[in-house]
């Protein structure tokens, strides 16, 4: 028995525009895929998830034909269904802590959860009764969302400080919208505003209010701000002109609308050669639009094709689309005059595993060549901001990660973190999960159970 298939958009038609890739089931598809689902007594696919979604009674209430029932099952757990049924590696999680994926191919939960959100109708606002304690919720990722979410749930009044002019974080600045349609992410934040979530966007906690000041004015604060703060390779030429951070592409696409200069007043330069490094799922987003404006692009790796971290749907569809994947090779440095004219790459071979439980690359002497390119985007990760935590005297510890104990909790009793910001560059469910914990931790802090 096999994954039921889902239909996709024409390679050579999507390189030409920004739409979603995945087109989902129809409701004939989803059922049949959810008939796969053997609704296991020891249902191990719940502990695959960070969320701990109840995977089974959703799916037998597709079954049923019941979408509904479904969504409201998701939503207990998960108020981000929409987004985690496109964006999460479903595959190296819930699926494959799936039974059927020992004996051939798991459930298709990700696309099942994906239908659910589709499909299952208007999420009606549940009565809630309010209490007086306020808490403030700094960034509007997806573990702000969560925890807002949670908390509004339980009666909590909560505000979202974002800095930037739109909501959603990485989620919007960072996901391109051939994989995450902005409709979408619009519809599951106002599904959260209307549960009483007040933002204030345009406002930097750190710069336009202070984190004490923050502190001092709530009962209680979560830092879900992210890891925004790209890394860089440190090479020679990485000061010239047309070098990118991933983040600055992205966000100047993604969130500034930079692809329709000079409708948008943003603008980004168009290559006509790309070289992208890095191996995750930013690398393959950063190639996969780079290829929407028109370049050639190629991806170099310095491991293996089996050691990308990226989402193998993702890099099927980078190849799909004519994007060049460079494997065992490193950049050493970027050529050029002013702006990139080149990268020089050395060749490299897989040693010994290190800390990460990946083999070490190490580069082979005497071979060195060129790739010609007029633009560099730099993928190999991000860092927390140091901005919030250093104005707001909270303990931080290598790459400026916010340091929590067991229950998320910072150096400053009545401020918890959560996400990227604690962990580095991560998934989406991840940080909804820690968003979701946080906000069980708060509610235990704010009625004097915590500790």
């Amino acid at each position: 028995m096999s994954t039921t298939p889902v239909r996709e958009l024409d390679p050579k038609k999507r390189v030409e525009n920004f739409e979603e890739v995945c087109l989902g089931y129809d409701s004939e598809e989803a059922v049949k895929e959810a008939s796969r689902c053997l609704q296991c007594k020891n249902p191990t696919c719940i502990e695959g998830c960070p969320a701990k979604v109840d995977i089974p009674s959703f799916i037998k209430s597709m079954q049923e034909k019941k979408f509904g029932e479904a969504l409201a099952k998701i939503k207990e757990t998960n108020n981000l269904p929409g987004v985690c049924g496109r964006v999460c590696p479903q595959e190296s999680q819930c699926e494959q802590s799936c039974i059927l994926h020992k004996a051939g191919k798991a459930v298709a939960i990700g696309k099942l959860e994906r239908f659910a959100a589709d499909n299952g109708g208007k999420s009606a606002v549940p009565k809630i009764k309010k209490l007086k304690k306020k808490v403030a919720v700094v960034g509007s990722g997806p573990a702000s969302l969560s925890c807002a979410a949670d908390l509004a749930l339980k009666g909590y009044c909560i505000t979202i400080f974002e800095a930037l002019h739109k909501v959603g974080g990485v989620l919007r600045y960072g996901i391109p919208e051939f994989r995450l349609p902005r409709n979408v992410l619009d519809d599951e934040i106002d599904f959260i505003k209307k549960l009483g979530v007040k933002i204030d966007t345009d406002t930097v906690i750190g710069k336009t209010i202070e984190l004490s000041q923050l502190s001092a004015d709530f009962d209680a604060v979560f830092l879900g701000t992210g890891a925004g703060s790209p890394n860089f390779m440190d090479i020679p030429g990485e000061d010239l002109n047309n070098v990118y951070s991933a983040n600055e592409f992205l966000t100047r696409i993604n969130l500034m609308r930079a692809h329709e200069f000079p409708e948008y007043r943003t603008p980004v330069k168009q290559g006509s050669r790309v070289v992208v490094v890095g191996g995750g799922n930013v690398a393959v987003d950063s190639a996969r639009t780079a290829k929407r404006l028109g370049a050639h692009v190629t991806i170099v790796y310095r491991r293996s094709f089996d050691e990308m971290p990226a989402r193998i749907e993702e890099i099927k569809h980078a190849q799909e689309e004519g994007v060049e994947l460079l494997m065992l090779t490193n950049p050493i440095r970027v050529l050029g005059s002013g702006k990139v004219e080149g990268v020089e790459c050395v060749q490299m071979r897989l040693g010994e595993e290190d800390e990460t439980g990946r083999k070490s690359p190490i580069p082979m002497p005497d071979t060195e060549f060129t790739i010609p390119c007029d633009q560099f985007i730099v993928a190999i990760g991000t860092s927390p901001n140091p901005i919030i935590a250093k104005t707001g005297g909270i303990m931080v510890g290598g790459w400026n990660r916010i340091v929590v104990n067991e229950n998320l909790q910072t150096s400053k009793d009545n401020i918890f973190a959560g996400g990227d910001a604690i962990s580095g560059s991560a998934t989406v469910i991840k940080a909804i999960g820690d968003g979701k914990k946080a906000a069980e931790k708060i509610d235990e802090f704010l009625k004097g159970k915590l500790g």
